[in-house]
């Protein structure tokens, strides 16, 4: 087999760019579905805490404030965080849709040279 058409080197590059975007996103992904963990569980623990108050830090300091304030700021910081995972979701799946579409035209092109 010789050199791909332009064509066909055409659609490998956007093959690749297009698995760089994949992984950019997934782990993107991760890293927000590790954060709506980590809020989740400090959620929970504030939950179960008989204290009216909880310490929260703020950049280098630790600030004692009222449970409930605190609690409603990381119910405000889940929902953020899975309208961002949501839409991560949304653009993996767009971007294996157009992954699958653009390998097989690439197959398809292939194969009809080959034969």
């Amino acid at each position: 087999m010789g050199e791909l058409p332009p064509q066909a080197q055409n659609m490998v590059a956007q093959l690749q760019q297009l698995q760089q975007q994949l992984q950019l996103v997934v782990t993107q992904k991760v890293q927000i579905e590790a954060l709506i963990k980590e809020t989740q569980d400090a959620l929970n623990e504030l939950e179960k805490s008989k204290e009216d108050f909880a310490y929260k830090a703020v950049g280098n300091v630790m600030v004692k404030l009222e449970k409930s304030e605190i609690i409603k700021d990381l119910k405000e910081k889940l929902e953020t965080y899975e309208v961002r995972k949501n839409m991560l979701e949304k653009q993996e799946n767009k971007l294996r849709e157009r992954l699958s579409d653009l390998q097989s035209k690439l197959q398809a092109m292939l194969g009809t040279q080959a034969g």
